[in-house]
């Protein structure tokens, strides 16, 4: 008998996977487990997947006094809890593609949250942006491997509309620009 693959939907929200055990820290977006996702690893040990959806940008590259852990610390964590071979999915906002899109639009208003976060509950204010080569080096400095992009529409998980699909303008998937980095890389 094979063993089902342990496959986590860290900051879940209200986006839930079918087949992921969905993880939130805020009790109410019901997730499966409620649970602080910077420190998953003593939960969970032998994951097969990981993904996290827009999420790494709320933590910051060093410690203050609101935030102490920072996504090192959060990267570190969910690489320990990976299984050798374990994929590391992350969406993040593409700061190149969203300072692109201001550039040609001049309209601060559409990429606000996409620089600063949703700011409609605690914890949802972005610390830092990504573009690919600066998110690939700091997975590689953590020891991850054979880091790439990936396209949302290949994935398990293409069904649900969350923010690794988000285009502008107005969501449209088919003309618009995609304002998502969507990142994997193997432990």
């Amino acid at each position: 008998m094979t063993e089902k693959p342990r496959k986590l939907n860290l900051g879940c929200g209200d986006k839930k996977i079918h087949g992921f055990i969905n993880v939130d820290g805020r009790a109410d977006t019901n997730p499966d487990i409620v649970c602080d996702i910077s420190n998953i690893s003593k939960a969970f040990r032998d994951v097969d997947l990981i993904y996290a959806c827009h999420v790494l940008e709320h933590f910051p590259k060093t410690a203050n006094s609101f935030y102490q852990t920072t996504y090192l610390d959060i990267l570190a964590d969910w690489f320990t809890a990976l299984k050798p071979g374990g994929i590391l999915r992350l969406s993040v906002p593409d700061m190149q593609a969203v300072l692109e899109r201001y550039q040609h639009t001049k309209n601060l208003t559409e990429v606000m949250s996409f620089l600063y976060g949703g700011q409609k509950y605690d914890f949802d204010f972005h610390f830092c942006g990504w573009d690919f080569e600066l998110l690939e080096s700091v997975l590689l400095e953590i020891g991850f491997k054979s880091v790439k992009r990936y396209d949302w529409r290949k994935t398990e998980h293409a069904f649900v509309d969350d923010y690794s699909q988000a285009y502008l303008p107005g969501m449209m998937k088919e003309t618009g620009k995609l304002m998502s980095l969507n990142v994997e890389a193997i432990k």
